[in-house]
């Protein structure tokens, strides 16, 4: 298989290549060059923990909202 890269230098990855290896829109590769050859490795997906740590905000103590939701008033 074979593309061509553009003014931008930019390639198109085949159509078949992208299926089989699960590459979709927003996919990160990574590159590097070994021996003269150009390797495009696929970036593991972010651990989902990272991807949401910090996201919620709170308006009050964390130790209210623990309570609250294992059926307490609040702390003692």
């Amino acid at each position: 298989m074979k593309s061509r890269v553009s003014e931008k230098g930019q390639i198109t990855i085949p159509k078949r290549l992208r299926d089989r290896l699960g590459i979709r829109p927003g996919t990160d590769l990574d590159w590097q060059e070994q021996q003269g050859r150009l390797i495009a490795t696929k970036v593991s997906a972010r651990d989902p923990v990272d991807a949401v740590y910090g996201v919620l905000k709170l308006n009050r103590p964390t130790d209210e909202l623990l309570a609250e939701l294992r059926g307490g008033d609040g702390p003692d």
